[in-house]
């Protein structure tokens, strides 16, 4: 059956506005590409539809394929990721919250008065991923840095799988960072933490030369949100970052100026989005330098 030309522009105007919603859902997703259709009038209906469900089929297996898990499945997730946490049955001194990672019950001290001192929900992502997938992932005897690492939740759980870990952030977080550091992995990791003053972008060569500083992997948590030192995190990135270094970074997606650093990291790092939770809008991604070693940074 031959369209006519009113049904011919409906459909190509519908597969159109198909063909746009995935672009702007999916177009991070790896390997994915659609091309520009343009249809002539002869084209039968049958074939329109067949396309339509082709690329309607496309849709929910690149959902699944990119972010991992449909919406009850990330609901199952968050869930056992959730229930990880617990707190103490009676109110003490010290606050502090308990996780259950890698075979260990884990208490980590917390403050209130700074966003490094609390463990966010990126933090646990990164942990429980970390743990589930420790065998495409092998820490063991790897060199791994954290930066941001806040109370140190996922430096800790890197250590207890075996890693050499070099926990850092900013000065005035590394008391509480070396103390939950210290308290949690003390005669329970086989290679015992460091922790260490790391300013986003300053005195980089200096306290990480890169001659003598090589990282197996870089690990981050909701180290972008509204702060004005984006710039510094990339360059720290950037510094940090060797051809062969992997780079495994959970975000919670906030607001524009935040989620426009992504488009910035991709012009040094090749970006993959391996996990996406959408109840908690918290993307895992892994990434390594670009292999063309020619990008630069921006203006």
């Amino acid at each position: 059956m031959d369209l006519t030309s009113s049904q011919h522009n409906y459909l190509q105007n519908e597969l159109g506005l198909l063909t746009a919603f995935l672009l702007q859902h999916f177009h991070g997703c790896t390997s994915f590409k659609i091309l520009k259709y343009s249809f002539g009038p002869a084209i039968s209906m049958q074939i329109l539809i067949l396309i339509s469900v082709i690329l309607l089929e496309a849709a929910g297996l690149i959902q699944k394929l990119c972010f991992g898990q449909g919406e009850k499945e990330d609901e199952q997730i968050v869930a056992e990721i959730m229930r990880r946490r617990f707190f103490p049955a009676l109110i003490t001194h010290e606050p502090w919250e308990g996780f259950h990672f890698a075979g260990h019950e884990i208490r980590i001290t917390e403050a209130t008065d700074c966003y490094g001192a609390v463990v966010w929900p990126s933090a646990l992502v990164l942990c429980y991923f970390l743990e589930t997938n420790s065998k495409q992932y092998n820490l063991v005897d790897k060199n791994v840095i954290e930066i941001g690492a806040g109370t140190g939740l996922v430096s800790i759980v890197a250590s207890l799988l075996g890693a050499f870990v070099t926990a850092t952030d900013l000065p005035e977080l590394l008391g509480n960072l070396q103390h939950n550091v210290l308290r949690n992995t003390k005669l329970k990791s086989k290679h015992q933490p460091c922790v260490k003053e790391l300013s986003w972008g300053i005195d980089l060569e200096k306290n990480f030369p890169r001659s003598s500083c090589h990282f197996d992997y870089i690990m981050a948590a909701d180290v972008v949100y509204h702060h004005p030192f984006l710039d510094e995190l990339l360059l720290t990135f950037d510094h940090l970052c060797k051809n062969d270094t992997v780079i495994l970074w959970a975000m919670k997606f906030r607001l524009e100026k935040e989620n426009k650093f992504v488009d910035r990291f991709q012009t040094l790092f090749d970006l993959e989005k391996i996990s996406y939770f959408p109840s908690l809008n918290i993307a895992l991604y892994k990434a390594m330098r670009k292999d063309s070693m020619k990008a630069s940074l921006p203006n």
